[in-house]
């Protein structure tokens, strides 16, 4: 018997991990170094120590090891609300806020309660590949609105509002962006948030790497914080910063200075996370300890970020075939590709991890203007980066491209 299975996961991709079965099989033969996933502790990053023992201590000390409340556990959220008023300005209250299994859990919760089959939500291009794929399972889109790459990825507020359609039911910004490291100023977050106000949508707002901005003339501003009247769901978590990618533990709220939605908001989410349980209880724990315990490692974690980009951009561009706008934050780079005879991202690179053992993500799985671009992590040691830099210098000379 032939099992009869759904087709709205056709299309769904996630280029990220895409060539992992072919880097792994190539792997048994020779070094490959990976620059795909935006992991620090893949590299010599450490979670740090208040983090870990808070975990221990929760887990092993105190047995905390109970389901906790779907929503998540009271004192998080309550950490969260009182951080986000600190940091980002905004006011929010422990009850809007839901924790979540990482803000990849958060945006498919997202996409659950505002998309009907038919919908859309605008996406910038590029974009973290979530965005374009976790619609198409509800049957919905990603409308892609461009950004503009000769003026440091800014968003193109016109192209926004061309793309608006009586079928939008939310405009997502990626702030700072994954993949290119740009940061959107406050003037054009501005812009976006009237345009949503303007056509009654709200704003999704993904801010995982708000704190790991090292450009010091980047100014990030939440849309939460600049909204009179617009709903906006912010989006973040513990991964990035506090260097916990394996913990998994996000967080997402509404702010609506007009408490018109938050009701409904809550009951519709917590209607699916009670269907997952709960997230990692003695995780919370930690992200607890992360939020009120020391700061200081995410200076130097980002000093780090940005002596690395530094690096890998001027070994790329020394190759004469790439364009490329320096990252403001993140640890991605987003290169163009402008030697004509590479027309094809996804060739590229699969060739330079077959050829070369270098593990690049091809730019369009990050959107349609990701055609010609390839995103590499800007994460390993200064000796790693200039040993991958090395194999795709020879790589391109092989090959006379």
């Amino acid at each position: 018997m032939k099992i009869d299975f759904v087709n709205s996961l056709n299309n769904v991709t996630y280029a990220i991990r895409d060539l992992v079965p072919l880097a792994r099989k190539l792997e048994r033969e020779r070094e490959i170094i990976y620059l795909n996933i935006g992991d620090p502790l893949k590299y010599d990053f450490k979670t740090p120590n208040h983090i870990v023992e808070a975990a221990y201590k929760a887990s092993i000390e105190n047995n905390k090891n109970f389901y906790a409340d779907s929503q998540g556990l009271q004192e998080l959220r309550e950490a969260i609300a009182v951080h986000e008023k600190e940091y980002n300005k905004v006011e929010t209250d422990a009850e809007n806020v839901l924790v979540t299994q990482g803000v990849s859990e958060g945006i498919a919760f997202l996409a659950k309660i505002l998309l009907n089959p038919g919908e859309n939500i605008l996406v910038p291009s590029p974009a973290y590949p979530l965005y374009l794929s976790i619609p198409l399972i509800y049957y919905a889109e990603s409308k892609e609105y461009k950004m503009i790459e000769e003026d440091g990825w800014k968003p193109d507020i016109d192209d926004i509002r061309s793309k608006i359609d009586e079928k939008t039911k939310g405009i997502v910004i990626i702030n700072p962006n994954n993949p290119t490291g740009a940061v959107y100023n406050q003037k054009d977050v501005k812009e976006i948030v009237d345009i949503a106000g303007e056509y009654n949508v709200p704003i999704i707002s993904d801010e995982i790497y708000n704190k790991n901005i090292f450009d010091e003339n980047a100014e990030f501003k939440s849309p939460a914080r600049l909204s009179k009247d617009v709903p906006v769901f912010v989006l973040n978590g513990f991964s990035k910063a506090y260097l916990m990618t394996g913990w998994r533990i996000g967080y997402l709220y509404l702010y609506d200075s007009t408490g018109e939605n938050e009701e409904r908001t809550m009951e519709l989410l917590l209607k699916i996370a009670r269907l997952r349980l709960s997230a990692n209880t003695p995780a919370q724990y930690a992200a607890l300890a992360a939020l009120t315990g020391p700061q200081d490692h995410i200076e130097e974690v980002n000093r780090k970020f940005e002596k690395r980009a530094d690096i890998i951009c001027k070994r790329l561009h020394e190759m004469g075939i790439f364009y490329i706008v320096k990252p403001k934050a993140a640890f991605y780079v987003f290169p163009k590709i402008e030697n004509g005879k590479i027309s094809d991202d996804v060739e590229f690179a699969k060739r330079l991890l077959l050829e070369a053992g270098v593990f690049i993500v091809q730019g369009s799985g990050f959107g349609s203007l990701g055609k010609q671009h390839f995103r590499a992590v800007t994460l390993p040691p200064e000796d790693l980066i200039n040993r991958a830099m090395d194999k795709m210098e020879k790589f391109i000379e092989k090959n006379k491209v």
